[in-house]
């Protein structure tokens, strides 16, 4: 099945990787298997060139922005996804990531924000916590606590590499909680966002 790209409420995405080092509660993968009318479960994943031959397939001028988001974390692709985005920022297009912000220790490597920042435009992380205990309680990742702490760091990477950072948080957390993630989105020099969570 080629469910590489798809497009959703107007925008455009590239569906990576279905691997993820999280097991967040919210994750949409656990209640359906895909977005809108497109299946994402991956039977393989995709190369370069399989990413180039799905996007001819789309009237691209009409999108403002494409977007690596499918039902994985990008990063976990790291190799496909610096080839792709180079790619799409020479046919003129606005690129943006929505990640865990764990590339790092997934890569074993800490200069991915300085990497991506030669053609990523824009990041959204998933925050969905202002201290690491709770991180692990709602986003289980097998890297346990220390995966808060890669992910802060990840933030303050493509603040100072200059990526327009949003940190996002889901709404089921609480106002306490919310507040507390968007004042730490202020400390760290990022945008902050409230996302809805998805439910069946």
């Amino acid at each position: 099945m080629k469910n590489f790209v798809y497009e959703f409420e107007g925008s455009l995405y590239i569906n990576l990787t279905n691997k993820c080092p999280n097991d967040c509660e919210f994750c949409v993968r656990k209640i359906r298997n895909g977005i809108g009318e497109d299946d994402l479960r991956l039977t393989r994943e995709p190369s370069f060139d399989d990413i180039k031959e799905m996007l001819s397939l789309f009237p691209l001028k009409k999108y403002e922005e494409i977007v690596f988001c499918g039902y994985g974390e990008p990063l976990c692709a790291l190799s496909v996804l610096s080839q792709v985005a180079p790619y799409i920022k020479r046919l003129g297009f606005k690129t943006r990531l929505n990640t865990n912000g764990l590339g790092g220790l997934w890569n074993k490597r800490n200069d991915i924000p300085q990497l991506i920042s030669k053609y990523i435009d824009s990041v959204s992380i998933s925050l969905n916590a202002s201290y690491p205990e709770l991180y692990q309680e709602i986003c289980r990742s097998r890297y346990g606590e220390d995966a808060f702490y890669a992910m802060i760091e990840f933030v303050k990477g493509c603040v100072e590499n200059g990526i327009d950072t949003t940190l996002t948080v889901v709404d089921f957390i609480g106002e306490e909680e919310i507040e507390s993630c968007r004042l730490l989105a202020e400390k760290l020099g990022a945008k902050y966002r409230v996302r809805e969570t998805i439910r069946e």
